[in-house]
């Protein structure tokens, strides 16, 4: 008569497996879409050094259109003061975008960004944004944001529009835990 422990044993050992193989695709999806792919994976800003060491290509013109979104979910009003903007690659460009909260409570977004072509995405360099950090809006407020970016004069010759959009969806738990202390401040009558 068996009791199945040898079965429920070699089921953790499985469980483990899966895991860790799950855990070792983090690091190959990251290899994958910045190498294969041509995606920048990381989103902090980037080294100052790394900025300093870039030439301004004084005879070059890119142009850089912006695209701002939200969540249907999201009652927020998100635009692009500009539509778009040419730059030169080296040089320190910087465009604002403008968030309304609309509704009648506290929300924190966060801002998601993508840049089109996949390609350019390489040698698009932010050194300040919005999208770095949570978004706490207050009922009704309106908030100017920057961003602040480089394109590298590496970004190749076939490439002269660069896409730079934005979505941005509520930080559901952040918004909670917001709404959560403001409830636990309030005095009770």
């Amino acid at each position: 008569m068996s009791s199945g422990f040898g079965w429920q044993r070699n089921g953790w050992v499985i469980a483990g497996i899966a895991f860790a193989f799950c855990f070792a695709l983090v690091p190959l999806y990251n290899i994958a879409c910045e190498h294969v792919l041509g995606i920048k994976m990381d989103q902090g800003a980037t080294d100052a050094s790394e900025v300093a060491g870039m030439q301004v290509d004084t005879s070059r013109w890119v142009t850089v259109q912006f695209i701002a979104n939200t969540h249907s979910k999201l009652p927020w009003r998100f635009n692009a003061e500009k539509v778009s903007m040419q730059v030169h690659p080296g040089e320190l460009s910087e465009a604002f975008f403008d968030a309304t909260n609309t509704s009648d409570r506290a929300i924190v977004g966060n801002a998601v960004p993508s840049v089109a072509p996949n390609t350019a995405s390489l040698y698009f360099n932010k050194t300040e944004c919005f999208c770095f950090t949570e978004q706490l809006l207050n009922a009704g407020e309106t908030r100017r944001m920057p961003v602040r970016f480089i394109i590298d004069p590496r970004l190749p010759k076939d490439i002269g529009t660069v896409t730079l959009a934005y979505s941005f969806v509520e930080n559901d738990i952040a918004t909670k835990k917001l709404a959560e202390s403001n409830q636990a401040a309030v005095p009770a009558t």
